[in-house]
Parts: structure tokens; C-alpha cells; sequence
């Protein structure tokens, strides 16, 4: 895990969704957890919760949030948010040995953790845990990166690095394992990618059920510019239709950078 922390000491996190594709990623995960979540005040955890970014949309719409984060400087940055101070509480934790009772919460976000479980025994501790401090009936939210995602990413950047990526992408599409063996800038870190298939069987191993997947950015990530987008209202618009229209479409889960997937406790 020690390259992991190192790529999160760098503090790129805290604005990855305001660029780029990430400002897509941001708007329709907040449209989804606003379809998918129970009402506020509802108790939600928000476990791998980074710098805050969810928590603070959450704490306006009058939900109960508690954050956790494995990153010591993430925690930091969040416990000196002014706007973040209504936070129920701030934890540096794991997201495999919660620090909450059972069944104390309406809903789990799970929103990064399962990136960087890259053995499967942790990665259903994590949701077994979810499941465990969530009330009957709650809501698990959940997202990780397909498989496919390497393969899609370096295609829109028009391959650079062949002979160095190609490798790497491979790996990621046929097991799951990323790597970036040097730490070169520019390429992820130390994780684990998914098959939609293998994250409902994860899901189900666990006990959650009503499992759904969708796709967030979908074909998105086929944008030039997806700031400039996202900044027309008519095109922002346009482009999310189109994106409910296909975000469980099985056929194309596997193009979307990121998938989210929503089980019942």
C-alpha cells in the first residue's frame, strides 16, 4: 500500500472532479445518488470519502454524513474545511474494520475504496463490512473502475507511451491488476479493475441484493472538451439524456470510466 499513499500524498484528489472528464464523473454521480439514496436526514457514511467533495453536496441537501479516509492527508484537509464542519464525524480509518456500529446507518458510499483491494478476500471484507453497519433495507453505493478503462483512457490520449503502457493495459483488461511499475506521472496507481459481472458476484457474496449497474460517464470519455460541455447548459443537458439513456445498457458498461453499482442491504 505504500505506493498507493504515495500517490495520494501528491494531493491530486481534491480536485480531480472539477477537470476534465472527472467535472462528468462529479454531475452524474450527484444525479444518481440523488436518485438512489433514501431522503435526508438520512445517516450516510461516506467511507473513502477523500477531501470531501460528496460529504459537502450531502451535508447541503441535510443529510447526516460521517467520512472516513485511509489517507492521513486527506483527513487533515477535510478536518480544516470550514464547509465540511457540520460533518457528524471524521475518521482516518479502513474501510475493512469500520469503526460503526451495526446497523447504524441508512446508506454506504463505497466510492474509491475497492480501486485499490486488490486481493478478493479484502475486497468482500470492505463490502461485508458496508453490510454490516448498514440498517435492513439500507443502500449501498459502490463504484469502481471496468476493466476496460485503461484501454479507453489511452486510446483518447492517442497512445503515448506505447512500448511502457501497453503492458499495463493489457494486465488491467485480462486480470484486473493495474500497475505503473516506475510511478510514472500521469498514470494511476497501484489498483484493481472490475468486470461488471465480478462485482455483482462480489455484491451478492456478501448479501446485497437488488443489485443495479450504471454506467457514469458511458461514452463520455469520446468528448474532445468535456469542461467546455459541461459549461452550455443545452449541451450539458443533451449530453446527460444521452447518458440515462444508456447507463444500464450491458452492451456498453465496460466504455464508461467509472461504473456505480447500488445494492439493498
Amino acid at each position: 500500500m505504500d505506493e498507493i499513499a504515495a500517490y495520494y500524498e501528491l494531493d491530486r484528489e481534491h480536485d480531480r472532479l472539477t477537470r476534465g472528464l472527472g467535472v462528468v464523473e462529479f454531475g452524474r454521480t450527484l444525479e444518481l445518488l440523488g436518485r438512489v439514496l433514501p431522503p435526508a436526514p438520512a445517516v450516510v457514511l461516506d467511507v473513502g470519502g477523500g477531501t470531501g467533495i460528496y460529504a459537502r453536496e450531502l451535508l447541503n441537501a441535510g443529510y447526516t454524513v460521517h467520512l472516513l479516509d485511509a489517507m492521513p492527508g486527506h483527513v487533515a484537509r477535510v478536518q480544516a474545511d470550514p464547509s465540511l464542519a457540520a460533518l457528524a464525524s471524521v475518521t482516518l480509518g479502513d474501510a475493512r474494520t469500520l469503526p460503526f456500529a451495526e446497523a447504524s446507518a441508512d446508506a454506504v458510499l463505497l466510492m474509491g475504496p475497492l480501486y485499490h483491494l486488490t486481493r478478493p478476500g479484502d475486497r468482500l471484507a470492505a463490502l461485508a463490512e458496508a453490510r454490516r453497519v448498514l440498517r435492513p433495507g439500507g443502500r449501498l453505493v459502490v463504484t469502481v473502475i471496468p476493466r476496460s478503462a485503461a484501454i479507453c483512457g489511452d486510446f483518447t490520449r492517442g497512445l503515448p507511451a506505447e512500448a511502457y503502457f501497453r503492458p499495463i493495459r493489457e494486465a488491467a483488461y485480462t486480470c484486473g491488476e493495474y500497475l505503473n511499475p516506475d510511478h510514472r506521472a500521469g498514470y494511476f496507481t497501484t489498483a484493481y479493475f472490475h468486470h461488471p459481472d465480478e462485482l455483482e458476484a462480489e455484491l451478492a457474496a456478501v448479501g446485497f441484493g437488488d443489485v443495479t449497474l450504471y454506467a457514469l460517464e458511458g461514452p463520455a470519455g469520446l468528448l474532445r472538451d468535456p469542461e467546455e460541455v459541461m459549461r452550455d447548459p443545452e449541451r450539458r443537458e443533451g449530453l446527460f439524456a444521452a447518458l440515462r439513456l444508456l447507463e444500464c445498457d450491458r452492451a456498453l458498461l465496460g466504455i464508461s470510466a467509472h461504473l456505480l453499482a447500488v445494492g439493498q442491504g
